[in-house]
């Protein structure tokens, strides 16, 4: 598709975090833009600040007149999470209008592009943002397309119109990734995830190696180094691998804690640059500056700019995001939603704050991956001193019949653990001392932030004596 001949574009689902970039950056374009959610949120009051036409009824009724008018320069686009009864995105459909999936639109803007993909079950969001971050302010700039808000830029897009680089989150999900077409592609891990789409984890394998496969000639791929990989002899490309400690061709070295900050130095396969610093918390964060460096080295940044920016980035909207941290009450909020991204954020908390009490509440995300990882779930959360379960958030899914928080709360031993309805999670922890405290989960969790900040901040605030 001619994507410059399209005047209009609308967006079915244009509140999820991965459509919401694509809306801003053909609004950004002088396109009219406008979509459907199902709720009002931030995210979604900023697109309609930004200029973006939105409703929350399900109703073909409401689409704006302007998007009935001229069909062959309208186009429709659509999140695989819509549900295949959706009334507008049928009568679109129905309509012969052109529509497609928020990936294969993606896909065909980094066709213009020397694409950046950073792909992984996890990490791939701070990741992407960090080497965005530290693409954009060198001399290279860059255009990105991230799965989270970086606190530097308030926003998930980045437009560089001098730069021709162009960084994206490839999602896994619905097999979205391969539809770009990446020049140089990372990839931080291969765990069991979307079973709802992929039968096991050799398939989920199977996938990424389709996604590596799609580099070409003289590409350069860069691996975790506990990511394995079979890639065609054939497919001539440099390959690299990177992890937080020695073993690989990138990795930290020297790291300590010194002024709130991590301070470390970065081993390449030539050198060793000496002297990062990174502010934000967590070890496994010091991990992912290591894969957004090597990126950035490889790409040849100057490294005045790797030094700089570095220090400079501020994190990413719900990736280990402190929201409250006043009279030794920390308060964190984390999109960790599989059970390894939940010991990481656990154990990155008792690594910053050795010595507090942590409380965990967890939201599970999905029915079926409730279902799968269910034990799981529970061993990560034993780590805390805590946990408190909120019922599970149903996403695209329908329920299945038994799988609740209950058969997660039967598996968790040694901590205290029980469930809350998600409306009772503030009155529940103001009968609680906090000294650290988690909320985790892909969905609506994060809606409690704000209340819980406000009765933190009465409890234990500046005032607090």
């Amino acid at each position: 598709m001619n994507l410059e001949r399209i005047n209009r574009v609308y967006f079915i689902g244009v509140g999820g975090i991965g459509m919401s970039a694509l809306a801003r950056y053909f609004n950004s374009l002088g396109k009219v833009v406008a979509g459907y959610d199902r709720v009002s949120k931030p995210l979604t009051q900023q697109l309609e600040k930004e200029g973006v036409i939105i409703h929350y009824e399900d109703e073909p009724g409401l689409i704006p007149s302007a998007f009935t008018q001229n069909k062959k320069r309208t186009l429709i686009v659509y999140t695989p999470a819509i549900q295949k009864d959706h009334k507008e995105l049928n009568y679109f459909r129905g309509n012969g209008y052109a529509v497609l999936k928020r990936s294969e639109v993606l896909g065909e803007i980094s066709r213009n592009k020397t694409c950046m993909a950073v792909a992984g079950t996890h990490g791939k969001t701070s990741v992407s943002s960090m080497l965005a971050h530290l693409l954009n302010n060198s001399s290279f700039g860059c255009n990105a397309f991230l799965g989270g808000i970086l606190k530097n830029y308030d926003s998930n897009l980045i437009i560089n119109k001098k730069s021709n680089l162009m960084v994206v989150e490839a999602d896994e999900f619905d097999r979205s990734f391969l539809n770009l077409s990446p020049n140089m592609a990372l990839i931080t891990s291969i765990d069991e995830d979307h079973l709802d789409i992929y039968n096991d984890k050799a398939s989920i394998k199977e996938a990424f190696e389709e996604f590596a496969g799609k580099l070409p000639q003289n590409g350069t791929l860069v691996c975790h180094k506990d990511v394995s990989l079979k890639i065609p002899e054939e497919q001539d490309m440099q390959t690299y691998t990177y992890s937080l400690n020695a073993g690989a061709d990138f990795y930290a070295s020297n790291i300590e804690i010194t002024d709130a900050k991590y301070r470390f130095d970065l081993v390449t396969p030539r050198e060793t640059l000496k002297n990062f610093t990174l502010s934000i918390p967590g070890l496994v964060n010091v991990e992912n500056a290591v894969a957004a460096l090597s990126m950035a080295y490889l790409q040849r940044v100057d490294r005045e700019y790797l030094f700089k920016n570095l220090s400079a980035f501020q994190g990413v909207e719900r990736r280990f995001d402190i929201q409250f941290n006043q009279n030794g009450v920390v308060y964190i909020d984390d999109y960790a939603h599989h059970p390894r991204e939940i010991s990481y954020t656990i154990r990155s908390v008792r690594d910053f704050y050795p010595k507090k009490k942590v409380i965990g509440v967890f939201q599970p995300h999905l029915y079926s991956r409730t279902q799968h990882f269910a034990y799981q779930f529970a061993k990560s959360l034993e780590l805390l001193d805590e946990a408190i379960l909120l019922d599970v958030y149903p996403a695209r899914e329908e329920p299945i019949p038994g799988v609740n928080s209950e058969i997660i709360l039967k598996h968790i031993e040694n901590i205290p653990a029980t469930i809350c309805a998600r409306e009772d999670l503030p009155d529940m922890l103001s009968k609680r001392e906090i000294e650290a405290l988690i909320t985790m989960g892909a969905g609506d969790i994060d809606r409690l932030v704000g209340p819980i900040c406000d009765q933190l901040q009465e409890r234990y605030g500046n005032e607090y004596k």
